[in-house]
């Protein structure tokens, strides 16, 4: 395989040149527009800078007779190989001086080996941001250039790979604490906080034995109030309803002796100050407490960009993800992740109770990124 460096004063005219010294079957697989220096800043001329490969073809001797260049005085080419095969070494030192350039700027897809762009394509289907897709890119094309290999499937696992190792090395997943006995969610209106506690609730009181309560601070919705209490016949728990802090103080006390309490906020706008302020008054953040930010997977990531930021402020470093049979589109999970390296803790994916909830785990956040696990 050769990756060369071409420059020319127009993308024409470096096409032309990539064609005579590569062949027909060259791929561009990147290029930029630069300046040259010019004079104390002035008379700066634009050039086109490409980077283009072919694949290795033992079978065909290297061309001797090249088509004179008409532009050459205009760009410099690198001398072609004279071997027709090179040595691992040197595809693996081309392929990684390729990576530092495709981590300079944003990849074009167009430019990739077909394959790649199909991946490529279902990244960003995922909505993962371009800064996560350009990691992955350098990897399958070191597989397509290196390894001659432009399967689809293999070159998957290599992506499912990917982000398998960052998730594992970088401790992103947490349980439950089982010293917790004060379980607080916390997110904005609409997102599931209710339905999510009577899973966790039955999961704790059918599958554990154990002996819980529930607590709402969501006074504003009479509709909150009356789903929470059914699920606590249901499941036949007590429930307290917390007009204020005095009376949370009274069902925090009424419920000291059970197991696990599960306490219901309010589905609030958390982009203001005031509620943010407001569930300070309730949470102590002792150690006895465990703390969930729940965010829906069919909001938009901006949106939970900004409610995540505004809750990180509490120190809060646990979220459940919910609604995920509302949507094909994981990426979001991965893109917060990242850039707060929180632990993700549950999935939901419907109303089913105690069974439509899943412990996240590296391998289920993969999986749902590549296209392998849907509900």
């Amino acid at each position: 395989m050769k990756v060369k460096k071409y420059t020319a004063p127009t993308m024409p005219e470096a096409m032309k040149v990539v064609r005579q010294d590569l062949g027909q079957s060259a791929v561009i697989l990147n290029s930029r527009e630069q300046r040259t220096r010019g004079f104390l800043g002035l008379f700066r001329k634009k050039y086109i800078e490409v980077f283009a490969a072919v694949d290795p073809n033992p079978g065909i001797e290297p061309q001797t007779n090249r088509i004179k260049r008409p532009i050459k005085e205009t760009f410099e080419v690198r001398q072609p190989v004279n071997n027709a095969r090179e040595s691992n070494d040197d595809i693996l030192k081309e392929i990684k001086a390729l990576k530092t350039q495709l981590n300079q700027q944003e990849t074009k897809k167009t430019m990739l080996p077909l394959p790649i762009q199909n991946i490529h394509s279902q990244l960003e289907n995922q909505e993962l941001n371009h800064s996560v897709i350009n990691e992955v890119v350098p990897i399958l094309l070191e597989q397509y250039y290196s390894k001659h290999n432009d399967d689809p499937q293999s070159l998957m696992t290599y992506v499912k790979h990917y982000f398998l190792t960052k998730l594992k090395d970088d401790n992103a997943f947490s349980k439950h604490d089982s010293k917790a006995r004060w379980i607080y969610l916390l997110g904005a209106t609409g997102v599931g906080k209710t339905t999510t506690i009577a899973k966790l609730a039955a999961s704790s009181s059918i599958a554990s034995g154990k002996r819980i309560a529930f607590i709402t601070l969501d006074t504003y919705r009479i509709a909150a109030i009356d789903q929470l209490k059914t699920y606590a016949k249901i499941l036949n728990v007590p429930v307290e309803v917390a007009y204020n802090l005095q009376d949370f103080e009274k069902a925090k006390e009424k419920f000291k002796d059970y197991d696990i309490v599960f306490i219901d906020s309010a589905g609030r706008n958390y982009l203001k100050d005031e509620y943010i302020n407001r569930i300070q008054d309730f949470v102590t953040f002792g150690e006895n407490e465990e703390i969930y930010c729940v965010l829906s997977l069919t909001s938009k990531q901006k949106d939970l960009d900004q409610i995540f930021q505004r809750f990180s402020k509490l120190n809060i470093d646990r979220v459940i993800f919910t609604k995920a049979d509302e949507t094909s589109q994981f990426g979001t999970i991965y893109n917060l992740w990242k850039k707060y390296k929180f632990k993700i803790s549950y999935i939901t994916f419907g109303q089913s109770v105690p069974d439509d909830i899943q412990e996240a785990t590296p391998e289920l956040i993969a999986d749902l990124i590549v296209g392998e696990k849907e509900w």
